[in-house]
């Protein structure tokens, strides 16, 4: 049976949470802070108070930024991919050239 991760106290937009987590407890108090200051952030710029709608608009945000990290990540691999091939055809044209 596996053993429960022990609770963390944290607090997002003045609300209490227990949060268990296999990840390390300063990560997990380090991504409650995010949601926190976006969900802060938000609030100021709407001027809403609504803590659903803001976690809501947090969330999205996060999700937008996930998918354009996702993007470059797949640009960037797909660049690693062309110079990696680039790279083989121009070892085997030497190779060739030296036979």
């Amino acid at each position: 049976m596996a053993v429960k991760s022990p609770a963390i106290q944290v607090e997002i937009y003045d609300r209490p949470y227990a949060l268990r987590a296999d990840a390390d407890q300063d990560y997990t108090r380090n991504l409650a802070q995010a949601v926190d200051s976006v969900m802060r952030s938000i609030g100021e710029k709407t001027n809403t108070i609504d803590s659903l709608r803001l976690a809501v608009l947090a969330a999205l945000h996060f999700a937008d930024e996930c998918e354009r990290i996702r993007k470059q990540y797949h640009d960037l691999e797909s660049a690693v991919t062309e110079k990696t091939t680039a790279f083989h055809q121009a070892l085997d044209q030497i190779d060739s050239d030296n036979e």
